[in-house]
Formats: structure tokens, C-alpha cells, sequence
């Protein structure tokens, strides 16, 4: 394995709104949710009801199907409601903030004197275990199955995604105490993907360099990359992102959700860095800083391919590190359509003379999906996005016909979702992809289980 990979299948989506490296702090938030979709395959069992008081790092809910794996109130204060939907859904369990952001005490935590297994109990304890995933499934973790290996990506190259370095200032303490927690927690090794520039001074891992084009910030691209998954096999995977917490955790003995995200797109009047807490109102993120409009306006929890579409009402997703505003389309009645010249719009087919303007060119892009569904074509225009030696054609249509043997061969479990998110961006067939592969994870481990 060499000490830098070249990525050079794949797209950087060039979309007007990149943040300024400004960090502004969000607006004051009253109301904090915990979102039980953010965490899928978790069957939610509520642990609080309306009116308990609770601290950071309370548990408000678990796993039904492994109790051990708990999820935690990011603020002190108090649990405002558990609202539901269709069939008594758990949709989101609020809590009002009293700013006071007391948290649950832990004991001492010297990482190098801890036992992997009291390390363990204490990311499940403060909630933290939650965000470390697994492959194959792309799922959180089994506790219970000690990982190969574990794989920490340390950038996002995600259109418009915050950069991590530039996030992680001063936070080097925090860092290293995470890597070494996670360093006792396997007994293979921990590998930390990072930017072909980065300055990122780390011990105790392997630290491999990555250049290219998006998807090269994708976990599942870097495991492909340094040691692949075979069958049989289960490696943990997690963004630097959320190491941090767990970081902070070990060095401080402290529980701290805050965030550092990106508000961005071509919707937004001053795209900045925002300081926040995990699952804070979207209102108190965005603000005043959107523009004013009379069209509809998309608001995403996460980035343009892979993120959750919301509403000022709603809230900050667990794994969301920017929230992106872009225009819905859904008001456009374009004269003949793609017959124009297309001179202001981005095409990856070169269906349009815009790429006569070059690579510097950025494009306010809505989300519009310009098309209806159709059969498979077989052209290769997966491939030219898809930097992974798999053929994702052909594994598309393995899931869909739920054809276990080839499903396996194909390396159905290398994969997660958002590897297919460029796939489904550049797919003249307009299929959801990324759905496709999740409910053939989803399928593939309830047979295999």
C-alpha cells in the first residue's frame, strides 16, 4: 500500500456557496431533538418521558434489540416531548435546553491505564458507541465482534463540505485521546485517511494519504484502498468528526456534542462555519442567513448527495457536518428544455456547452431530477464516478434481484450507501441507488442473521 492514493474515478460537483473559513456561533437554540431515523436499524425503546430533567449525556433512548447501545440528551434541560407518527412511530425526542449544559460525570479516564473492555463499556455508557459503524451493513457496530481493523476518515470532499483541519484547531488533545481509545479496541490497526496536504500529527495509527476528486473523503473508498473487506470479515468505521466527541470524552472525562459545521449553498447570504450543538433547531443555524425568495428553498441536514431533507423546524441530524440550502426547482417551466445551449448549467456529459467554460466554473444546481425513471443502461457512466474494484452496474442489479451469490462476488459487502450517491447523481436511468443498496444490506443481513 502506497503512502499516497490517487483517486482519479469520480466528480467534484462544482456548486456555488462554499463556505468562508469564519466561524460564527449559531443563534440560541431552546429546543434539541435526538432523531431515532438517524440511526438506522436501531428499533428505539424510550428511556424518559415528558417533563424528566435530564443532562448531557442522559440517556434518552436505546436499542430495543441490544440495550447496551444508548443514545443521549446533547443538552441539559428538559424532555419537552416524544413525538410520533403513523403507527406510533418514535419521530424525534425533544428537549428544552437551560443552557446550562450540565453533563453526567464519569470517572476518571486515563486511556492508557484503561482495560479495552472498560474503554467499551464507557463509549456505550456516554452514547458515544453510536457513532462508530461498521462494515459489512453499514450499520453501528456490534460491540460484541471485535473489528479487524478500524478506518477514521479525517476530510469530507463532499460538495461543500467543512474542512476538517480547519474545524480540529486546537482540538490535538482530543484527537489522540480518541485515536488511542480506539487503538486498544482492535487488534489490527487504525487507519486515518487524510488530504494529500494534510498536516494532521497523529500516533498510535497508520495515517495514509489520499488525492483525487470526491468520493476520496468516503470511508468505504479508503478501506478499498488499504485493506478491503472480504467475507467474514467486520471492520469499524467512523469520521474524524465524530472522533472528536469521543475524544473530548477521554481527554476531558466530559461529554461536549458541539460542532463546528459548514452553512452553505447558493441559498444562503453569507455561507460561514457555524459553531452548534448536535441536533439543534435548524432555525437557530440558519437564522437571518438565508435569502429572502419567491421560490421554493431546499434545506438539507448534511450535503447535497447523502443528506436529509428538512425544514427550519426540524433538527440538526446526529452525523451532520454542514447544513446546505440550495433552490427546490420545483417553480422552473424551462422553453424546450435540454434542446437549449445550456451555457449557465452544469452537465457531467458534456450535454451542454458549459464545459466549454472550464473547471473553475460554479453552478447554482437545484433539486430537480430532470427525468422519470427508466431501465438500467448499461453505458459505464457508473463507472466513471465509482473508484472501487467493483462493478457497481452489475451490482445494482444483483441487489435488485436479490441474488445472494452475486451479491457476495460482487463485494455487496464492502459497500455502504453513500458510495453510490455520484452513481445516482450522474444516472441518465434517474434510480435511487443509494435506496437500492441500503435495502439489500438491510436484506442480506436479516438472511445472514
Amino acid at each position: 500500500m502506497a503512502d499516497l492514493v490517487k483517486i482519479k474515478r469520480g466528480l467534484d460537483i462544482p456548486l456555488v456557496g462554499e463556505a468562508t473559513k469564519n466561524i460564527q456561533p449559531a443563534a440560541k437554540a431552546e429546543m434539541y431533538a435526538i432523531v431515532p431515523d438517524d440511526f438506522h436499524g436501531v428499533v428505539p425503546k424510550i428511556l424518559v418521558k415528558s417533563g424528566d430533567e435530564v443532562k448531557v449525556g442522559t440517556p434518552l433512548m436505546c436499542d430495543k434489540n441490544r440495550p447496551e447501545i444508548k443514545f443521549v440528551s446533547p443538552v441539559s434541560g428538559t424532555v419537552e416531548a416524544i413525538n410520533r407518527g403513523e403507527r406510533r412511530k418514535v419521530l424525534e425526542i425533544v428537549v428544552k435546553s437551560d443552557d446550562k449544559f450540565d453533563a453526567v460525570k464519569f470517572e476518571s479516564l486515563d486511556v492508557n491505564k484503561m482495560e479495552p473492555q472498560a474503554i467499551k463499556d464507557t463509549l456505550l455508557e456516554s452514547g458515544l458507541f453510536a457513532f462508530i459503524k461498521q462494515r459489512p451493513y453499514d450499520v453501528i457496530a456490534n460491540p460484541e465482534v471485535a473489528p479487524r481493523d478500524i478506518f477514521v476518515t479525517a476530510f469530507d470532499s463532499a460538495p461543500l463540505a467543512p474542512d476538517f483541519e480547519f474545524v480540529a484547531k486546537g482540538e490535538g488533545k482530543a484527537l489522540q485521546a480518541g485515536i488511542d481509545a480506539l487503538a486498544k479496541l482492535t487488534s489490527g490497526k487504525v487507519y486515518v485517511g487524510v488530504k494529500a496536504d494534510s498536516q494532521l500529527a497523529l500516533t498510535g495509527c497508520q495515517i495514509v494519504k489520499f488525492k483525487g476528486v470526491h468520493p476520496a473523503g468516503n470511508v468505504g473508498v479508503q478501506i478499498a484502498n488499504i485493506a478491503p473487506v472480504n467475507k467474514g470479515e467486520v471492520v469499524w468505521t467512523l469520521s474524524a468528526f465524530d472522533l472528536l466527541l469521543i475524544g473530548r470524552l477521554f481527554a476531558t472525562g466530559k461529554l461536549d456534542f458541539s460542532r463546528i459545521i459548514t452553512l452553505a449553498g447558493s441559498e444562503v447570504k453569507t455561507p460561514v462555519y457555524v459553531k452548534t450543538v448536535m441536533g439543534a433547531s435548524i432555525s437557530s443555524i440558519i437564522s437571518s442567513n438565508i435569502k429572502e425568495a419567491d421560490y421554493n428553498q431546499r434545506i438539507i441536514s448534511g450535503n447535497v448527495l447523502t443528506g436529509t431533507k428538512v425544514s427550519a423546524e426540524d433538527y440538526l441530524r446526529a452525523y451532520s457536518k454542514q447544513v446546505t440550502i440550495i433552490p427546490e426547482g420545483d417553480d422552473c417551466n424551462e422553453f424546450v428544455g435540454w434542446a437549449t445551449p445550456g451555457c449557465g448549467k452544469f452537465s457531467v456529459s458534456r450535454t451542454y456547452f458549459s464545459w466549454l467554460f472550464g473547471k473553475n466554473k460554479k453552478y447554482n444546481i437545484d433539486a430537480r431530477l430532470r427525468g422519470g425513471e427508466r431501465g438500467i443502461i448499461m453505458s459505464g457512466e457508473y463507472d466513471s464516478v465509482f473508484p472501487m474494484d467493483i462493478l457497481p452496474e452489475f451490482l445494482v442489479k444483483a441487489v435488485i434481484a436479490f441474488d445472494i451469490d452475486k451479491m457476495e462476488n460482487l463485494g455487496i459487502y464492502e459497500v455502504a450507501p453513500e458510495d453510490f450517491a455520484l452513481c445516482e447523481f450522474v444516472d441518465t436511468s434517474k434510480l435511487p441507488l443509494q435506496q437500492i443498496i441500503r435495502n439489500g444490506l438491510d436484506a442480506l443481513m436479516k438472511e445472514m442473521n
